[in-house]
């Protein structure tokens, strides 16, 4: 994950080969580039991973807010390992609301998410200023930490924030699925110059 969250949210490497997870993945083969891990780096000021979870009505469909909970634990339980801090934004109905941080996280509560049922509409900008307030004042108060903005969505939103200004990483994690597709995420990470993951990618 960002600096470590899922290798850098599969972006570039740290430089240090993991080689216990490497020798797991050659599994007695002969060593190739893709069986390599590598031990994430953390920048000296810290990390800053601010999560953005869409919990409208679209994203109760076909469990894709069951999902994005589940791989939220697993990006928490991440960020916990390399002591970043994490804030956790949740939008959907009139508008959003802080559920945790910004803090290290030393365990998952369920009830973080618990009184988020999902339904009503989506703002995605509602959550997306709320998730630039908040990187602005990381920015003002420890300017060396690295902040990583993610938006897990289906992108189903009439909304068109703007990028915010002060965030080094932004992805987008794309819940959409079926047939007819918006493109919504994928089309926002190209305009904001993000990358742009599923959760199948982050998960395997």
């Amino acid at each position: 994950m960002g600096a470590g969250v899922r290798s850098a949210a599969r972006g570039e490497p740290g430089r240090r080969i993991a080689w216990t997870p490497t020798l797991v993945a050659m599994r007695e083969r002969t060593l190739r580039r893709e069986h390599l891990r590598f031990v994430p780096e953390v920048p000296r000021g810290g990390v800053l991973h601010c999560f953005v979870l869409d919990c409208s009505g679209s994203m109760l469909a076909g469990r894709r807010l069951a999902l994005a909970k589940g791989l939220l634990i697993a990006l928490f339980d991440e960020a916990s390992a390399m002591r970043a801090e994490v804030v956790l934004i949740c939008f959907g109905g009139a508008g959003a609301d802080v559920r945790f941080g910004p803090a290290v996280p030393r365990w998952w509560n369920e009830r973080w998410l618990q009184p988020v049922g999902g339904g009503g509409g989506s703002p995605l900008a509602s959550g997306v200023r709320r998730a630039a307030q908040l990187l602005g004042r990381s920015a003002r108060r420890r300017p060396a930490q690295q902040r990583w903005l993610w938006i897990l969505s289906d992108g189903r939103s009439r909304d068109e924030p703007e990028r915010p200004l002060d965030v080094d990483e932004v992805v987008f994690v794309d819940f959409e699925r079926g047939a007819l597709r918006l493109g919504r995420c994928a089309a926002f990470a190209d305009a904001w110059g993000a990358r742009y993951l599923t959760p199948e990618e982050l998960i395997g």
